[in-house]
């Protein structure tokens, strides 16, 4: 709708996850760093958690980019607390054939495919998306699989990516064993102030457009609103420019993204920032964006 006037090949703000706007804030090279540690050092399990909106999808997907032909990945993304057996579709994740089969079929089925890719010297990746929709008994399930060597060596390697709840779901008792199997933690923070305004910019260039479009002070009011959420900071960005395009503006300015905040929030659905919104880092950081 605004791409043409605003000279951008496609739209900077998307909520789909996409690899190629990837920011690479401090947190999410960390990330990626533990993530390829994990990878490379047989880590049986890798945690990775972040708010709603925080970027672990796209994270997640950046990093599969860049794995090597070297790894069998499966992913599972649908998530949910009715889907059944959880080894059904780690099957399905890895195009095993599993229709028909009871627990022990796929069971002996998933075996065999890890010993045959141990094999031929490939790493097998199970990386569980939403995995805060696991329960216990979902959990356990992975563990149990855990298990399963080829000559003491370690042929399946899982990596859980979710929401906080996760973590407080790892915390019970009865996972105590899971818990301490797991070698790499990390918690994906939200955007800071500065993060905030180098993320809008950057998104802005790799759809081809001017990274000042939206002025520092318009992301200073989206970033306070969204609670430093990359999904949020997106809405309210995506919304200005479509403001801005229906006045014919040059670009998006404070006063502009305060009337899509108040707009968004008279409606009643917008999303309440997390409690962990970087309220320090606002106050910290708000003085260089007095002139932008």
């Amino acid at each position: 709708m605004y791409e043409s006037f605003y000279g951008l090949r496609e739209k900077p703000f998307s909520l789909t996850p996409d690899p190629a706007f990837l920011y690479p804030t401090r947190s999410q090279l960390m990330a990626l760093t533990l993530l390829e540690y994990g990878l490379a050092n047989h880590a049986g399990f890798s945690l990775v958690t972040g708010e709603v909106g925080s970027g672990k999808t796209t994270l997640i997907r950046h990093w599969l980019n860049q794995l090597d032909k070297s790894a069998v990945v499966g992913l599972i993304t649908n998530t949910n607390r009715s889907f059944g057996k959880l080894l059904q579709w780690v099957c399905v994740a890895f195009g095993l054939e599993h229709k028909g089969k009871d627990d022990a079929a796929l069971y002996e089925t998933f075996v065999e495919f890890l010993v045959s890719q141990y094999g031929r010297g490939r790493r097998v990746t199970l990386i569980v998306d939403e995995a805060q929709n696991l329960d216990l008994a979902m959990l356990e399930e992975l563990r149990v699989l855990s298990n399963i060597n080829a000559d003491k060596h370690l042929v399946l390697q899982t990596f859980l990516v979710g929401q906080p709840e996760l973590r407080e779901t790892l915390k019970q008792p009865a996972l105590r064993q899971f818990a301490q199997r797991i070698s790499v933690d990390y918690h994906l923070p939200v955007l800071s102030l500065i993060e905030a305004y180098h993320y809008v910019r950057h998104r802005l260039q790799v759809a081809g457009g001017n990274a000042d479009l939206i002025r520092g002070d318009a992301i200073h009011a989206a970033h306070a609103a969204a609670g430093g959420v990359p999904r949020l900071i997106n809405q309210l960005c995506d919304t200005a420019l479509v403001y801005a395009f229906a006045e014919q503006l040059p670009c998006v300015e404070a006063p502009l993204m305060n009337q899509v905040i108040a707009d968004r929030q008279r409606g009643g659905l917008w999303t309440v920032a997390p409690a962990n919104a970087p309220a320090t880092a606002v106050a910290q950081e708000s003085a260089p964006f007095a002139t932008l």
